[in-house]
């Protein structure tokens, strides 16, 4: 990885759903690399993993097998490598409950994904720009032993 790469990490169950997700990535304007997680389970496990660098965003799917995208999001905030990671939930729900509990349990963002191709392009685009470029990131403070 570069020092200008940029890491994204998707969580998405859905292939159809990935495979639109990572055409509508390559063809944003800065360099990134996409990390994919499938379910639950599979992105928590990436997410706290000491060797792993944490993502400079993360895309979450609200639906996902084996533990759903609002638990991951809780263990995302209740950890402190994770607890101030850019999190846009970017689902199919439209459920006002679903938007209500994601920004209560942290969510930065809720974006509902587009069935338009040419809509769901702009919407990838915008995110990521917005995100990784124009949003100023949280860099957690050093702690004493790693300035000594």
């Amino acid at each position: 990885m570069t020092s200008a790469e940029k890491v994204v990490l998707l969580v998405e169950d859905n292939s159809n759903d990935e495979m639109l997700a990572l055409r509508a990535l390559k063809k944003v304007d800065i360099q990134i690399r996409v990390d994919v997680a499938r379910d639950g389970i599979e992105a928590t496990n990436y997410l706290l993993d000491a060797a792993m660098p944490c993502p400079d965003l993360v895309l979450l799917d609200l639906r996902l097998p084996r533990m759903n995208g609002l638990e991951v999001l809780n263990s995302i905030r209740s950890n402190p490598k994770t607890r101030n990671l850019p999190v846009v939930v970017f689902t199919s729900s439209s459920q006002p409950s679903d938007v209500m509990n994601c920004f209560q349990s942290g969510a930065n963002s809720f974006v509902r994904k587009s069935h338009d191709y040419a809509q769901y392009m702009i919407l990838m685009s915008k995110i990521v720009d917005y995100w990784l470029t124009v949003n100023e990131p949280c860099i957690p403070a050093v702690s004493a032993a790693s300035a000594a």
